[in-house]
């Protein structure tokens, strides 16, 4: 296990703190999601921006989604 400290300001720690209690999680929880969840979003971005990127490359084209409506079984 692993673990660090931070340097906040006291309205800082008062955010976080109340942070915390308002999702019933101890202060250490409420900084361990939201890292985990930082690192995720940005995995996420980076990821969907790879897929476009092959996606323009590709020369494909998409279809409307009107298009789409309009095809029996949607």
């Amino acid at each position: 296990m692993m673990s660090f400290s931070i340097r906040l300001t006291e309205e800082e720690k008062n955010l976080a703190s109340s942070y915390a209690k308002l999702h019933s999680m101890s202060l250490s929880e409420a900084f361990r999601r939201a890292l985990f969840e930082k690192i995720e979003d940005e995995y996420d971005v980076s990821v969907a921006g790879a897929a476009l990127a092959e996606y323009k490359n590709s020369g494909e084209k998409s279809t409307p989604i009107a298009v789409l409506w309009k095809e029996p079984d949607i």
